[in-house]
């Protein structure tokens, strides 16, 4: 057989990974953050779009030494092509091409999105085709129907905050540092749910987070406006609250889109699928 090793480079956000891919198996997988974004309470684009120029290099350099590979010994090199931030897209895509080019590989282009779904087929166990991927992350959410490994239908998707982005912005409301969603998770389970916030009431299997957003944000400056110590002396509780309704959205869809379509494999993927109420609250592969 002959050896096929493949250098992926990530660069949609404010991330910058690479990992080497041989023979099926991941050699090895290193990911640099950029905790600068913290203090601006979410990622600012110039920012991420130079970070990832100063990190790209180094992370790409331990990727190979941890797999044990010379840049030479590469088939191929796959990039992130997009959806994403334009700045950081571009330095990945700058780097691939020029890779590449010197050492005579073809390229692979890969879609942000379609990545998350096969994420699912890096290791096993993998998930049977046909089936349902949720793609909750801090910009996207969808529900897929996968027929296979490039045939992909997206039956719903948010109409305008992602389910991540509602959990950074509600988290902000409640004076969390970024990323919101991580901390909102950890704070749910030492609180109980007792505040009842509202469910948009869409028709098919679309999603919208803004009008919850904006519904907590009328609740909290009503309830301060009596007890100026709310927030403080409610926060487990809020958070759990929260998080119950994000992910009861999230779940109702999911269930309706398997009724639906008779599919009973799910798969979910994306930063938000880390959650542990989701995954408490679904079946099914996570990446």
């Amino acid at each position: 057989m002959v050896d096929i090793a493949i250098l992926g480079i990530e660069s949609s956000c404010d991330d910058t990974a690479a990992a080497i891919f041989k023979n099926g198996v991941v050699l090895s997988n290193f990911v640099a953050n950029q905790e600068i974004h913290e203090q601006y309470g979410g990622v600012v684009p110039e920012v991420a779009s130079r970070a990832h120029q100063v990190h790209i290099v180094p992370v790409v350099d331990r990727a190979l030494k941890e797999a044990g590979l010379l840049p030479t010994e590469l088939q191929a090199v796959a990039f992130t092509r997009g959806p994403g931030l334009l700045g950081s897209l571009l330095v990945g895509v700058s780097f691939a091409k020029a890779l590449a080019l010197s050492l005579d590989l073809p390229l692979i282009e890969v879609n942000h999105m379609e990545a998350h779904v096969l994420a699912h087929f890096a290791e096993p166990p993998y998930p049977p085709f046909p089936f349902l991927c949720l793609t909750v992350s801090g910009g996207h959410t969808q529900i897929l129907r996968v027929d296979d490994f490039h045939q992909m239908t997206v039956l719903g998707e948010t109409l305008d905050d992602a389910a991540g982005e509602a959990f950074d912005k509600t988290g902000k409301l409640l004076g969390l540092g970024y990323p919101a969603g991580p901390q909102i998770d950890r704070l749910a389970q030492e609180g109980n749910v007792r505040f009842d916030f509202p469910e948009p009431q869409l028709k098919g299997l679309d999603f919208s987070f803004s009008g919850l957003k904006t519904a907590i944000l009328y609740f909290l400056k009503k309830e301060m406006s009596e007890n100026p110590r709310f927030i403080e002396d409610n926060l487990a509780d809020l958070c759990a609250s929260i998080q119950y309704k994000i992910v009861q959205i999230l779940v109702k869809r999911l269930a309706k889109a398997a009724k639906e379509t008779r599919i009973r494999h799910i798969a979910i993927a994306g930063g938000v699928s880390a959650n542990s109420y989701l995954r408490k609250n679904t079946t099914g592969n996570r990446r």
